[in-house]
């Protein structure tokens, strides 16, 4: 394989023998890629190679070679985004986990490939929003449902999936995982797989303000556990541990 100049985004990078790292990458056409990026230490990280080699930034990517790991042989900038900070960071740092934990090596995936980087510059633009958390929130919603439904993991949500018909809003449905919603006769806790139709109604319809976006996160979270294994998400403690460090100071 000799690929030039492929449209990709850097995933995740780690010291890989000598002087080189190993690199995660999400490309347009190949999928999710293992990379040697050869004569990278880290005390080269400052050179021209290493600064264009970011997380979060378009990139464009050459390699060659065969098997399970392939050799960088260039790399150039893809585009410009405004550097992310705070909590924008941490959630595109959380996005990269989902990619690394749910795609499979070589795999073409087109349309997450275009819903990965819209989420990128949607974080960017939230961390500049007035509403900043409500923004954020919605741009995590929104690429946790595309990657669902382009990875075959998600359920219909205008129907019940047990007897066929109409979600109605009046009514309250428990979620179940790779099968659908199925009606329940009486409301379950905040903390239980179950919503009101109204809740479902306005999910489906990208809608994730207020009860609606508390809702949308209890979904997806009820959504992506069976796919994501025991092991917790790394970007998930950290967010928690900035969240409650405010709070910690105060007392």
């Amino acid at each position: 394989m000799r690929v030039q100049l492929q449209p990709a985004y850097l995933l995740h990078r780690r010291p890989f023998r000598d002087n080189s790292e190993l690199l995660d990458v999400f490309s347009v056409e190949h999928g999710r890629l293992g990379l040697v990026a050869r004569g990278l230490s880290r005390r080269r990280r400052g050179g021209p190679l290493g600064a264009v080699l970011q997380p979060f930034r378009p990139l464009l990517l050459s390699f060659s070679g065969k098997g399970e790991l392939l050799t960088l042989t260039g790399a150039e900038s893809g585009g410009e985004l405004p550097p992310l900070t705070g909590d924008a960071l941490l959630s595109a740092f959380y996005l990269n986990e989902l990619l690394l934990r749910l795609l499979q090596r070589f795999e073409e995936q087109p349309a997450v490939f275009t819903a990965y980087g819209a989420a990128i510059a949607d974080l960017s633009d939230a961390a500049r929003a007035e509403s900043r958390r409500g923004a954020l929130e919605s741009a995590l919603r929104r690429f946790e449902f595309s990657l669902l439904e382009e990875l075959g993991y998600a359920v219909d949500l205008s129907s019940d999936a047990s007897r066929g018909t109409p979600i109605r809003d009046d009514t309250h449905y428990a979620l179940v995982p790779d099968y659908g919603l199925r009606e329940v006769g009486v409301k379950a806790s905040a903390g239980d797989a179950s919503f009101t139709g109204a809740q479902i109604s306005a999910i489906a319809q990208g809608r994730f303000d207020g009860e609606n976006g508390v809702a949308a996160k209890r979904m997806v979270r009820a959504l992506l556990h069976p796919h994501l294994g025991s092991t917790p998400l790394r970007s998930r403690s950290m967010f928690e541990t900035v969240q409650t460090a405010p709070a910690k100071r105060e007392q």
